[in-house]
This record gives structure tokens, C-alpha cells and sequence, in this order.
């Protein structure tokens, strides 16, 4: 593999369905080019960043790297993709990221999250109950990983559980729009269709929880200001779909990738059972070890150099988070999963001003479901080949056959 093939799979989703292969393609830009110049078909030309210490360089100073106009990697020109039809916290700058953020902030910080563990608890058990009734066999996956955040993301929200279907399935089409069994269809009208069914269904949540606030994040999200001024209808719809989706399915990506982790490394899963208070460390290496956000992009406000690449005004850097979460620069033997790892300086959540809003309601989540469900494993195995999501943004495992045998 050359260098400039390695680059090249930053930008092609079936890549991130492959990960052996593009760990070995990201360890080698690490080793020969860790600041790389890619042109791939389709895409304005980019600069993939692969070194933890370059990801960090960039995500501390969001003056000089901004998010707009080109926040993630998709195909077009940048000047095409800053006028999105949905502006999430993802799209923003500062002052208006930080203006923004707030609204949503009180409700993931430590006080909230600790209100919520007793329903996180409850859904916890609900699922592993639900796996012990599935007859010791399931694809882990389809039934569980992605419905148990969903429904601790829409109980926070205050959604209806008879909506939790189509938020899952809208969700898996606006992630999995370059995946050929979850995306709704191939061309820009179909994806932008998702957007949107996303659009109009929070813009009546919106309309409803304006006319009878009903005290959850959806009516606070409804009713805030800024600057005196309520938000607009499109701005309160992407605040919206900002938390439903990434709210959840980024943990559902963890907890799936981090159960075929324990598989893959039996003498770990034998560890986390023998010592329980290693979970909360387990959880950390789940997440640096699945990364479920594969890149965030930054463009340059002002010339600047990077690892002595120069970089001019408005060229545009992918921050390759897998990459970072495997330097051999900052773990030691990042291809070890290792359930005691410590200190574990990941950047699965980000850093700095944009750092991952939900952090800590993402690890309550994983630890509360591991928690109940290893002392109850009495076996578990692979009951087929797990298969990854085709995507160069938000995704882990698609489907995850297990057998296995529970304790009551």
C-alpha cells in the first residue's frame, strides 16, 4: 500500500467496514505522512491529520480552525456544503457555538446525568432481560445495541415511545447514507428526503412544546432565546436532531464494538468479571478502542503550518480520530485491548470548546448495561461474522450474532 492509497481511504467509506485494513493504511500515514495532502474523486482536496498531538494542536485553537464551511467530509466543493439545510452545534463557530451549546448544557452536566440513573438503570435491565428472552441467540446489534440508548436519549427528550421507531430509522439513513443496507436511497433527493422527514417531525415537536412546555430537554430546546429572540424554527429542529441522533447512536456503536472487543479478548472479559471496579475503565477503552466518530473537519481562517506542512487560508483538515486512538505516540500498545488501561487520553469525544456534549451521559449508559449484564453471562460466543457500517462519519457494528447462555 502506498501512501497516497492510504490516503485515499480516509475519504471511502467501505474503508471503515474494513478495519484491519484501515488501521494498516492509518498506521502507515502516521509513520510517513501524518499531515497528508488527499485528492480523492468527488471531494474537495483535504489534508488528513492522523498524529493525536496534531488533533489536539488543531481542536485547541478553534479561532484558527474553524468548522465552517466544511464541518465533516462529504463530496463537493466546501462552498457547496455551507449552505446546509440543517445548522447543528457541529456547523457552528464561535460566538454562536457557545451561545448555542448552552441551551442544551445543564442538561448532560454531572447533576442531570445523576437524576437520570435510576431510568438508566431501569432500561438497563429491561434489555438484558429482553436478551435472556431471546433464546440465547440474537444479533446483538439490531436487538439490543441500538435500542437501549434510543430509548434513554428520547426518555431525556420526553418522546413518545410509539416515535422510537422512526427516530431509529431515520437516524440509520442520515449515518448510513453511504452504506447500501441502511441508506434510503443513492441520490441527492432521497438523502435530502431524510433531512427533511427530520425537519418537518421536530418542527411539530417544536409547535407542541411551544404551545404546552412539558418540562423535558425537547421543551427546553423549544423555548430557548437567544438574545431575546426565540430560535428559529430550522436552528430548533437542529438542536433536535443533533442530540436524538448522535444522543444515541454513537453509544450504540460502543457498546456493540465494545462486546466484540470482550469476544475478540476472552481474557479480558474473563478480568472485567473478576473485578467489576475495572468497568468504569473497561468503558473508556471500549470507546477509544470502537471510535464511533471517524473524522470532524476544520478549515484554516489564516495561513498556518502543521507538523511543518503548510497550510493555507481555507484549505480544510480531516481530523482522523481512529487514528489518534491507535498512536503508539500516546499508548502504549494501542492495538491491545486492554480493560485497565489508565491513563487513557482518547479523543473519541473530541477536545476542547467542541468537546462531546453527552461524554458523561454515554458512559453512565455503558457501564449501567455491561454492569448488569456481565455477572449474568454465564457463556458467550460468535454465532457469525460481525459486519461493519460503510460510512466515513458516525458508525461502528451493523450486526453482532452472539450464542450465549444467561444466569436469572
Amino acid at each position: 500500500m502506498t501512501i497516497e492509497q492510504a490516503g485515499l481511504m480516509t475519504a471511502d467509506p467501505a474503508a471503515y467496514a474494513d478495519e484491519a485494513r484501515l488501521h494498516q493504511a492509518l498506521a502507515l500515514l502516521r509513520r510517513e505522512a501524518p499531515v497528508h495532502l488527499v485528492r480523492a474523486p468527488g471531494y474537495a482536496p483535504f489534508y488528513a491529520v492522523t498524529r493525536h498531538a496534531d488533533i489536539m494542536a488543531v481542536e485547541r485553537d478553534n479561532a484558527l480552525w474553524l468548522n465552517e464551511p466544511r464541518p465533516v467530509l462529504t463530496p463537493g466543493e466546501p462552498a457547496q456544503q455551507g449552505g446546509a439545510r440543517v445548522r447543528t452545534l457541529v456547523n457552528m463557530d464561535d460566538p454562536d457555538h457557545r451561545v448555542v451549546r448552552a441551551i442544551g448544557a445543564d442538561w448532560f452536566r454531572p447533576k442531570a446525568m445523576r437524576a437520570l440513573q435510576t431510568r438508566i438503570h431501569e432500561l438497563a435491565v429491561r434489555f438484558v432481560d429482553q436478551l435472556a428472552g431471546f433464546g440465547g441467540e440474537c444479533d446483538f446489534v439490531s436487538q439490543v445495541a441500538v435500542h437501549y440508548p434510543l430509548y434513554v436519549i428520547m426518555s431525556l427528550l420526553g418522546l413518545p415511545e410509539s416515535d422510537f421507531p422512526l427516530m431509529l430509522k431515520l437516524t440509520q439513513e442520515l449515518f448510513g447514507s453511504d452504506d447500501t443496507e441502511n441508506r434510503r436511497g443513492t441520490s441527492k433527493d432521497e438523502r435530502l428526503a431524510v433531512v427533511l422527514d427530520f425537519l418537518g417531525y421536530f418542527q411539530r415537536l417544536t409547535a407542541a412544546r411551544r404551545a404546552q412546555p412539558t418540562g423535558d430537554l425537547a421543551s427546553a430546546i423549544a423555548n430557548a432565546t437567544v438574545d431575546g429572540e426565540p430560535l428559529g424554527d430550522v436552528e430548533t429542529a437542529s438542536y433536535y436532531i443533533i442530540v436524538a441522533t448522535a444522543g444515541h447512536d454513537t453509544t450504540s456503536s460502543t457498546l456493540a464494538g465494545g462486546l466484540h472487543a470482550l469476544l475478540e479478548h476472552p481474557d479480558q472479559l474473563a478480568r472485567l468479571r473478576a473485578d467489576p471496579a475495572l468497568l468504569p475503565l473497561a468503558v473508556e477503552e471500549m470507546i477509544r478502542w470502537v471510535t464511533p466518530v471517524k473524522e470532524f473537519m476544520r478549515t484554516a481562517s489564516a495561513d498556518t503550518h502543521l507538523r511543518g506542512v503548510p497550510i493555507a487560508r481555507g484549505e480544510s483538515v480531516l481530523l482522523c480520530y481512529p487514528s489518534a486512538n491507535r498512536d503508539e505516540e500516546v499508548f502504549t500498545d494501542p492495538f491491545t485491548f486492554d480493560a485497565g488501561r489508565a491513563p487513557n487520553h482518547h479523543l473519541a469525544f473530541g477536545f476542547g470548546a467542541h468537546y462531546c456534549l453527552g461524554a458523561a451521559l454515554a458512559r453512565i449508559e455503558l457501564v449501567a448495561l455491561f454492569g448488569e449484564l456481565l455477572p449474568r453471562l454465564d457463556t458467550i460466543e460468535l454465532a457469525g461474522q460481525p459486519e461493519w457500517i460503510a460510512t466515513t462519519f458516525v458508525g461502528g457494528l451493523k450486526h453482532l450474532p452472539i450464542k450465549y447462555k444467561l444466569n436469572p
